[in-house]
């Protein structure tokens, strides 16, 4: 398969370009980035890009699954404003590039609690996004929403004091449901997404992520 990747820089997608380019099943690779990536591979093509031009790298999103992790937080966003133009501008743009070019497998990272009428900002950024890409009509979709997500070496001081917190509350048998997801289960679960054969629409919820990740 050709896998078309956008955030292959946040953690969850670093752990995904390199699961696939381990995985014989992926003979292509491509990342689209705004800015280069560290790693180098014979399967791998990084395409720098602009997002807010699409006109320039649109023709290019060409292959058999997309995936796209892309995202940020409002502290490095800024904005509201901008983390909306970044989280759903951004992805719905490169999901329409994929349905324009035939792309028929979209997989895409949302997150718990996603609605388009929430009342919170983010979740409701999330829901508009789901919708809005369910909207397109691929062959296939799949829509993972994890709760919080375990990054290596995580700089966020708040999502390690919370990881801890609900790790010590799961011992305890209180808010299993809300289980820490380490970003390598998510890559896993989403890499092997891509290889099952089915039409339609698919949104995978936490606890079933973790099952996903198994899967052969």
């Amino acid at each position: 398969m050709k896998a078309l990747v956008i955030g292959a820089t946040g953690a969850t997608g670093k752990e995904l370009v390199g699961k696939l380019l381990d995985d014989p099943d992926f003979h292509e690779i491509h990342a689209f980035s705004r800015r280069n990536l560290p790693a180098t591979h014979p399967k791998l093509t990084v395409h720098v890009i602009d997002f807010e031009k699409p006109e320039d790298w649109r023709d290019l999103v060409k292959g058999d699954v997309a995936f796209s992790c892309l995202g940020t937080t409002l502290k490095d966003a800024g904005s509201k404003a901008n983390q909306w133009k970044v989280d759903h501008d951004y992805q719905l743009n490169f999901a329409k590039a994929a349905k324009e070019n035939q792309v028929e497998d979209y997989i895409l990272v949302s997150a718990y609690g996603a609605h388009p009428k929430s009342k919170l900002f983010y979740s409701r950024m999330k829901g508009a996004l789901e919708e809005a890409v369910k909207g397109l009509h691929f062959n296939k979709i799949t829509i993972f929403q994890p709760g919080m997500l375990e990054r290596k070496e995580s700089e966020r001081s708040g999502e390690v004091l919370g990881g801890k917190i609900i790790k010590f509350a799961n011992k305890l048998g209180i808010l299993t449901s809300q289980k820490p997801l380490p970003t390598e289960v998510l890559a896993q679960a989403m890499s092997n997404a891509a290889k099952i054969k089915s039409n339609g629409y698919s949104k995978i919820k936490l606890g079933a992520i973790f099952s996903f990740a198994e899967k052969n």
